[in-house]
């Protein structure tokens, strides 16, 4: 199968386009990240302000001790959305390039199977046998492909439930640890 310049140019055209769609969701992931940093160090900055004049109008070590107690909660809250806006951020980043990369290995299966489709209509007669060989082996990688990003997804999926459980479960500590108090 010999490719035409109109093909040749075509598939860069479209390999160009990815890679800029690609550039593009990168940069918007560096945004979020830049505009969830510069919220924290805001909320943070108020925050210490805050607690630094609550200290200061401190009377007694009983009453230190419970503004300390009930700061350790929300600045725990506060770190456990953080996390959470970060991994959001990050899943939604890789998501975007999974899809395009599982797109771009779907087109590559696809051109690779009309070649075989191509060569088999094309080989010579008493052939058969090693056609039908073929195909199966290219079908058998296709499917091995497939199971493998399948397995992927559901480990995606499983480490993504899994965090998700481990923030409540933090969450949830801090706020019986601070009740304890």
């Amino acid at each position: 199968m010999t490719l035409t310049p109109d093909q040749i140019v075509a598939a860069n055209k479209a390999n160009l386009e990815t890679l800029v769609g690609l550039t593009n969701k990168a940069f918007a992931g560096v945004e979020q990240l830049i505009e969830l940093n510069l919220a924290a160090a805001k909320a943070a900055l108020a925050d210490s302000q805050s607690q630094a004049q609550a200290a200061l109008s401190v009377k007694d070590a009983q009453q230190l001790l419970a503004l300390q107690a009930s700061m350790f909660q929300p600045l725990a809250e506060k770190a456990v959305t953080y996390n959470r806006h970060l991994y959001d951020i990050a899943s939604s980043t890789g998501a975007d390039f999974s899809k395009a990369f599982e797109g771009k290995v779907a087109e590559a299966q696809q051109a690779f199977q009309n070649l075989v489709d191509n060569a088999a209509k094309n080989a010579p007669a008493g052939s058969e046998a090693a056609v039908a060989a073929f195909k199966t082996a290219v079908a058998a990688g296709n499917n091995a492909l497939e199971s493998v990003q399948k397995a992927v997804k559901q480990a995606s999926d499983v480490a993504e439930a899994n965090y998700k459980t481990m923030a409540s479960n933090a969450l949830n500590a801090t706020k019986t640890t601070a009740k304890k108090r």
